[in-house]
């Protein structure tokens, strides 16, 4: 029997082909005179420009949406407890302990975010019976298989700081950290200096213990999901608050890198951690965002519907009012970011105090150099 497509009604296989040539032929002589009339290429301009628009201004949350839905599909509506089920592992005899598991038992995912009344300190210690002085956490059950340092700049916050306690402690017991949270407190009444606050940190910090991530924390930020592991990629600096409640859980713009964000200490070393010039508020993120491609890196994201953070609400603080110079020193951040940073710091350490839920670490870190009042010695 001779096959089908070859004899089939007397028509060879070759004949067919040739026949079928001429509408395809068609098409591309059709299409072609389509890209070449000016008004198509004119609308296809248009829509590149528009494209590279909605990127830049949206970039991330246009890309992390179209991957969201491929995640877990989370009901925020149903969040629960940040204290759910911690008491359900007894202690185990350090000598008798293994590694926790690779995925911690205890994650729920969506967490409710409470902020009506800043709970008191004593409610806080009595709610974490295992926090040690200086709020240090290790699980009582396991050997945890990541030691995470939380480094958070502080002056007159001391609502804020309440609440974040009240809901970081058991957010990060869930994922079975071996954690401390250090709050670097600026004294005197000098202007604000959030950077070089965190670069205080991170010194103060790997004095204790050789920690194998660094995280950066603003005090007024609270995580709403425990899926959000609190661990550092160990190839680049990672953005965990990619999703803030006041951004209508959105990224502000595409190289947004405040807030909440993790490096090792070597990827820290090897930026030169934050600048030290940035006195007031704002431009700090954005020269760390510079940071890290200059020294050959890049930045990864926590997805939008896991890096979800509610900010408590607040007043722009006397002291931090708008930097000013911030767009200056952007300017010379290529030239500058080599010797401005964690090899020039210089600050005085006032005091190291182990309170019940955290490290207080309280620091003199001069005055505004910008500032003729404080350079003067008069500011109030």
């Amino acid at each position: 029997m001779q096959p089908f497509f070859e004899r089939s009604q007397g028509t060879s296989f070759n004949s067919m082909t040739r026949v079928n040539r001429g509408p395809v032929s068609h098409c591309r002589m059709t299409l072609a005179r389509t890209l070449e009339k000016p008004c198509f290429l004119i609308t296809l301009a248009f829509l590149q420009l528009v494209f590279v628009a909605v990127m830049y201004r949206r970039g991330s949350s246009v890309l992390h949406g179209l991957f969201s839905a491929s995640g877990e599909n989370w009901d925020y509506a149903k969040a629960q407890d940040v204290y759910t089920n911690l008491t359900f592992f007894t202690p185990v005899m350090k000598e008798l302990q293994r590694y926790c598991p690779a995925k911690s038992p205890l994650l729920v995912g969506p967490l409710k975010v409470t902020l009506l009344t800043a709970p008191a300190l004593r409610r806080i210690v009595k709610k974490n019976p295992y926090v040690r002085r200086g709020g240090l956490y290790r699980p009582p059950h396991c050997l945890a298989r990541y030691k995470t340092a939380i480094i958070v700049p502080h002056r007159n916050r001391e609502v804020h700081l309440r609440h974040l306690l009240y809901h970081l402690h058991p957010f990060l017991q869930r994922q079975q950290l071996h954690y401390r949270i250090y709050v670097i407190h600026q004294a005197g009444s000098q202007t604000f200096n959030r950077a070089k606050l965190l670069n205080v940190g991170v010194r103060e910090a790997m004095k204790d213990e050789d920690w194998d991530c660094l995280f950066l924390h603003d005090i007024d930020l609270i995580p709403e999901n425990d899926y959000n592991l609190y661990v550092c990629d160990e190839t680049y600096p990672k953005h965990f608050s990619s999703a803030i409640n006041k951004f209508n859980y959105r990224l502000p713009y595409w190289t947004y890198f405040g807030g909440v964000s993790a490096m090792t200490p070597e990827q820290y070393m090897k930026i030169n951690g934050f600048p030290n010039t940035y006195w007031g508020w704002g431009g700090e993120d954005d020269d760390i965002a510079f940071r890290v491609k200059y020294a050959g890196l890049r930045m990864v994201r926590v997805p939008l519907h896991i890096g979800r953070y509610k900010m408590v609400d607040h007043k722009q603080d006397k002291g931090n009012e708008q930097n000013n110079k911030r767009f200056d020193l952007l300017v010379r951040s290529p030239d500058k970011w080599r010797e401005d940073g964690m090899n020039s710091l210089e600050y005085h350490l006032v005091s190291k105090r182990l309170m019940y839920l955290y490290t207080n670490v309280t620091v003199d870190i001069g005055p505004n150099p910008f500032s003729s009042e404080e350079k003067n010695g008069t500011a109030t």
